[in-house]
């Protein structure tokens, strides 16, 4: 066989092995039940008459026969100054006009008799819900995705190192080929799984009656979010791979892979604890540990010049292929070692002496 049917073989048999596994197909359905929640719950809690002020009179009282909560102000700067605090959904000041925030209040427009102009005061503003929910979402997927997928693809190497079944593969197949195999095959179920959950929240959204500027921003946000998970992803796995090829057991998983899971975790946690600080979030989107989360969300908080995610993207690429070749040269010094757990610097250093110990 060619060097691409051989990976191909490899990747297939990897996808089969996890398309059987339940706890792969459980973390799936508990993936979607997220994703549906996230879309779906914040419309339900945020049901029930919307609130409106108004001036005292036949406007307020036909608001409220409407069943909406009726707020009356003594003039229409005070409804104004209601609604740009955040304490009422809409106004009805003369004209009649309809004042709201970011989105057309259909509650307050079918009330009245007449038809009103409606005017949105910050037609380009996001809910603080969802301006929190949505860069936790992207944080939370790429950290659950890198640590669960990377977490399979170490087992599944240390447990062919611990069987010694490694050694019949190696007999046949090129050390390079089987690691690329199985980065290639925990990329397809990690971007398949990413693919569905995307596919589910953004169903969601539209059933939901997402706002339409919350979908203008969440589209072009979740686009350049799927290429960078993708490379994010590859630039971990072959570490992880790496990780599982310098322990023995699985017991030695845990210490062997502890650089790796902070890598991924730390990132996590600084774009949910920093993601209102501007200078922050700028820089991590530039970092390739931090940039799948980090640059998705300054998009959909539309933050990011065009040009920023092409650069940021770059960057992760190198990184990718860069980490991609030391995780190579680790996972190939330390496959065939079986006296005890290996050293990062030993499999760096013996990569072609290794071969040779067993």
């Amino acid at each position: 066989m060619t060097t691409f049917d051989t990976v191909r073989l490899v990747a297939a048999r990897e996808i089969r092995v996890k398309l059987r596994d339940k706890a792969f197909l459980w973390s799936t359905g508990i993936f979607l039940l997220i994703a549906i929640a996230g879309t779906v719950l914040p419309g339900i809690f945020a049901g029930g008459p919307q609130s409106v002020a108004v001036v005292a009179g036949p406007t307020a009282t036909a608001l409220t026969d409407a069943g909406l909560d009726v707020r009356t102000v003594a003039d229409d700067a005070a409804a104004e100054r209601l609604v740009r605090d955040g304490d009422v959904d809409a106004a009805v000041v003369a004209g009649p006009r309809v004042l709201a925030m970011d989105d057309e209040p259909d509650d307050v427009v079918e009330a009245l008799s007449q038809q009103p102009a409606v005017q949105l005061l910050d037609p380009n503003a996001v809910d603080p819900v969802l301006a929190f929910l949505i860069p936790y979402a992207f944080g939370f997927v790429f950290f659950a995705t890198s640590l669960t997928f990377g977490l399979q693809i170490a087992q599944s190497v240390t447990e062919e190192k611990q069987t010694r079944v490694v050694e019949i593969l190696i007999a046949t197949i090129p050390v390079r080929v089987l690691l690329a195999g199985k980065v290639i095959g925990g990329t397809v179920l990690a971007f398949g799984q990413l693919a569905l959950i995307t596919l589910v929240g953004m169903v969601g959204a539209r059933l939901a009656d997402a706002p339409d500027n919350v979908l203008s921003l969440l589209a072009p946000a979740i686009g350049w979010f799927i290429p960078f998970f993708v490379l994010g992803f590859v630039m971990l796995a072959a570490l992880w791979a790496a990780a599982g090829a310098l322990g023995n057991r699985q017991e030695d998983l845990a210490g062997a892979s502890m650089p790796i899971q902070i890598a991924v975790m730390l990132p996590f946690i600084a774009v949910i604890v920093l993601q209102d600080n501007q200078t922050a979030m700028t820089i991590m989107s530039y970092l390739p540990v931090s940039a799948p989360t980090a640059m998705p969300a300054r998009l959909f908080a539309d933050d990011a010049a065009a040009w920023e995610p092409v650069l940021s993207l770059g960057i992760l690429a190198l990184t990718a292929v860069a980490m991609v070749f030391v995780g190579a040269r680790i996972y190939e010094g330390s496959l065939l070692r079986t006296n005890g757990r290996t050293k990062m610097a030993t499999a760096w250093r013996d990569r072609e002496a290794a071969r040779l110990v067993g």
